[in-house]
């Protein structure tokens, strides 16, 4: 078993890792742990546990920014955000659910490691498009912090790109600044009762190209509709094609109209007030349908990520032969992708149909021993991968950082 390290500091943490370099150890870095089942599964001699680097440093509201501890949970942001009329705008995931685990314990660093984005991505862009500066260890033991804490900010290379979505295979992120915005006044949702995917598909490529400003679209096929946890939506017992509309009263009700007006072609048209539309956005952000209590924790669950347009293609390609259960949010372009339990977890089947449409793929939910047999993220070609290769070499060149935990080899 891996000996646990519990800095408080970020002098503690470059302490650790130095430490972990001259006795040639490997490191895990764990927040909470509720990602921890993503990925390769990793062996590391040492645990670095970072929930005790935790607490909100900076929160200025009227200039739309705040600095935290990497440890700070997400839900001690949201609630300090929510008493300013606030919010984190990407809506990051709370990936608990799927692992059968209590939802609230992910953390402001491994939301940003994993580049974790909910549906609102479509208007505002991902994690990484929020994170304005942060610092961090590198696998040298060297303190190093990139950007700063402005919204305009030119200061150096744009690092926390890179960082975001690295999965602490880079560097161990100890503080992070980022740019928040007001939480909207209202919101509504339209549905739309009974189209297949790819009809479906048209209506939320047609809904985000029009003057009516959706801040979310997202198709549930009727098995996934009845699982989403909303009475009013189970209960029409039929697929359900859902858009968002946020902002000011007079506002949200002109734009309401005219998506049911624009959508009213594609099938039979509902409305969601605002406290239903909140709670149906908060499940499909989460993939509610495919939580663990649902399906059983052994079921392969991917996430595929592709061109909105081509967002039915990829399910159907996954699906003629599968059994899959899927479900879309992005407007289509990310396909959740619950498939039944297999041999090599659905990856050749996975990846043939990325191959076919764009896009990429990571298996979110599996055995560890699946895991440790196939490609869990995207397989890369041979420049990208060297490429990746260069950069793991410029921040931590011994691989001490999550070993493997994306590649092998790397």
């Amino acid at each position: 078993m891996a000996d646990v390290l519990t800095p408080h500091s970020a002098k503690d943490i470059e302490a650790s890792v130095q430490w972990a370099l001259a006795h040639g150890k490997t490191i895990e870095i764990l927040g909470h742990g509720s990602k921890r089942a993503i990925g390769r599964p990793l062996k590391t001699d040492l645990v670095l546990d970072m929930s005790g680097l935790s607490g909100v440093t900076l929160y200025e509201p009227q200039e739309l920014v705040l600095s935290a501890k990497a440890g700070t949970s997400i839900a001690e942001i949201d609630a300090l955000l929510a008493s300013e009329g606030q919010q984190l705008a990407f809506e990051p995931m709370d990936v608990g659910p799927l692992f059968g685990a209590s939802a609230g314990r992910g953390t402001l660093g491994g939301t940003v490691a994993a580049n974790l984005s909910g549906p609102r991505r479509i208007k505002i862009g991902a994690a990484r498009d929020h994170v304005l500066g942060f610092s961090a260890v590198s696998g040298m033991g060297e303190a190093f912090k990139s950007g700063g804490r402005v919204v305009k900010n030119v200061t150096g290379y744009d690092l926390s790109k890179l960082m975001a979505g690295s999965w602490g295979t880079l560097a161990a992120l100890t503080d992070l600044t980022i740019k928040v915005l007001p939480r909207p006044e209202t919101e509504s949702t339209v549905l739309l009762f009974g189209c297949d995917e790819s009809s479906a598909v048209h209506a939320m490529v047609a809904a985000t190209r029009s003057s009516c400003d959706v801040s979310g679209a997202a198709h549930l096929p009727a098995a996934a509709a009845a699982a989403i946890g909303i009475d009013e939506v189970a209960s029409a017992s039929r697929a359900i094609t859902a858009f968002r509309i946020e902002g000011v009263a007079p506002s949200v009700a002109h734009r309401k109209a005219a998506l049911q007006s624009l959508s009213g072609s594609f099938g039979e048209i509902g409305v969601l007030d605002e406290a239903l539309s909140s709670e149906l956005w908060r499940n499909i952000r989460d993939a509610i349908p495919f939580a663990a209590a649902r399906t059983g924790a052994e079921r392969p669950l991917w996430r595929v990520s592709t061109a909105p347009a081509r967002g039915a293609e990829a399910a159907a390609l996954v699906g003629q032969t599968s059994g899959a259960e899927v479900m879309f949010d992005w407007a289509g372009g990310l396909l959740w992708v619950l498939l039944p339990s297999c041999e090599d977890s659905g990856a050749a089947l996975v990846r043939r149909a990325v191959a076919a449409v764009g896009g990429h793929a990571t298996l979110i939910r599996a055995p560890a021993d699946a895991r440790a047999a196939i490609d869990v993220f995207e397989p890369q070609d041979p420049p990208l991968a060297a490429l990746t290769r260069r950069v793991k070499e410029g921040f931590d060149p011994n691989r001490t950082f999550n070993p493997r935990r994306m590649w092998a080899g790397q």
